[in-house]
Order: structure tokens, then sequence, then C-alpha cells
């Protein structure tokens, strides 16, 4: 397996497929760069390289106790992206994955990118705040704490059975197995590091991040996503670009990669060759 070893000594896993322009993909929590099978296949089809990472304490990344925060995820991208020597790079986040790519960009600056796609992404700010009002309550990311604590296996079969890919929705049908595909993602990882990620999600503000990104950002966003609300997502993180374009879906769940990897693959690859 390829790995890279980061300075505090984290062994990183990454897949590397084919040759051109470089595409990097960040995934979501609590996933593995498997969640990017669909991307990774459409892209590799079309002349691009396609490159993702297991998260550090996701998939099979190490299992560390610590450095779950958003400014441990930013130097592992930018690890892995220098030790490939990527140039000209085209960064795709999805959900935790997207705050990764925005953090990343304002840490490590944009020598090495062309262009960066967040995909119902959490920026600016998941949390309720005064400045944020349209943000989540607290109370629903210790839930989630809780839930993980209690029966991590178990909340890791009802999240995607239900609001992450839209299956709880009337005359939705449940494609069982993506539903385990899910599963089997989560618990490769570690219960820390999926515990911390809760609050490195929810509670980093991406505002000033994204008020230094000079590179030409598509945000595709779903008005019915239930795990990342649109209204204080999306819409907010377009407004905050300097070069933000926002593409909204109307009926489409918060994986929509997954479940609607057509039309996203044909819109991001739009965007890539404009």
């Amino acid at each position: 397996m390829s790995k890279i070893v980061t300075k505090d000594g984290v062994e990183i896993f990454y897949k590397d497929w084919g040759k051109g322009q470089p595409i990097v993909f960040s995934h979501g929590w609590p996933l593995s760069a498997d969640d990017w099978d669909a991307q990774m296949l459409f892209f590799l089809s079309k002349g691009y390289r396609v490159i993702a990472h297991d998260r550090r304490g996701h998939g099979r990344s190490t299992q560390t106790g610590d450095g779950h925060d958003m400014d441990h995820y930013a130097d592992d991208l930018a690890a892995v992206t220098e030790h490939l020597d990527l140039k000209d790079a085209i960064h795709v986040g999805h959900s935790t994955g997207g705050g990764e790519v925005v953090h990343y960009l304002a840490r490590h600056g944009e020598s090495r990118v062309a262009k960066a796609a967040l995909i119902s992404a959490v920026p600016p700010l998941m949390l309720k705040t005064a400045a944020n009002p349209l943000g989540l309550p607290k109370a629903v990311f210790d839930d989630l704490q809780a839930q993980l604590a209690a029966n991590r296996s178990k909340f890791y079969y009802d999240l995607p059975a239900g609001p992450f890919y839209g299956f709880n929705r009337p005359g939705v049908e449940t494609i069982v197995p993506v539903v385990w595909n899910w599963w089997r993602q989560g618990m490769m990882g570690g219960a820390k590091a999926h515990y911390d990620g809760i609050v490195a999600f929810s509670q980093t503000d991406f505002t000033e991040d994204l008020k230094t990104i000079n590179v030409s950002v598509l945000v595709m966003h779903s008005e019915d996503d239930q795990i990342v609300p649109y209204a204080a997502a999306g819409p907010l993180s377009a407004k905050l670009l300097k070069n933000g374009t926002l593409k909204t879906y109307k009926d489409f769940p918060h994986g929509m990669p997954t479940t609607h990897a057509d039309t996203i693959n044909a819109d991001l690859f739009a965007f890539l060759k404009a």
C-alpha cells in the first residue's frame, strides 16, 4: 500500500492512479478514500490523474490518538501533495473534506492548485453562534458524539440508512449495499479520531479562510441536505469566495456523490473544462 509518514509520525494511506492533470479528493467524516470510487474511475477514464487519501485516524491511515483537527488535516493533505509533487492540481472535497480543502488552500497557499470544488461541504461554519444564527445548536453535535461513544456500530448503520443518503425520505428506496459500504468504511477508522472529528467539522470557522482563496471554486450543495443544512453552508461559502460559483440541487442528499454520481461527475467535469 502507498503511504507517506507525516512530520509527527502518522502514516497516511493514499491512492494514486493514472497520468495527466491531478485531481485530489478529500473524503467526508468518518469515511475513507474509497468513498470516491465513482469519481476516481470516471475522471481516470477522462485522462486525469486521480489521488485520494485516508485522513489520519480514518481508513488505512494510522489510528493516532491526537491531531484530529483542521490544522493537522490540512497539513497532512499538504504532505501528500508535496510528496507526489503535484502541480496545477484540482482539489475536490466532500463534507468535512470540503473544510479540509478550504483550510489547506488558506494555510498552504495556491501555488500547486488550479481549481477547487466543495461538495455538501461544512464551511463556513456548522455551529450556531451569535454571528452564525443559521447554524446548528451544539447539542446536535454533542448527541452525535454520545451516539458514537454508546454504540458506534449501530450509529454507523443508522446514519447512512437514514439522513446521510436521504433514505428516510418518502418514496426513496434504500440501497442496502451503499449503507453497508458506508458502515464498512466508518468501522475501519478509529473511534477517537471520529469522536474528535465531530468537533473539528462542526466548530471550525472557515470564514476567513474562504476570503483568502483566489482560485475558481465550484460550490455544490443540495437544498435537501440533512447533514450540512444548505442555508448555512453552500450559499454563504460561495458569497465569501472571490471566485466562487454556486450549483444548487433540489432533492439530492448529503451523500450525492454516491447516489447521484452521474450528475455530480458531469457537473464537475464541465467545471474543470470551462
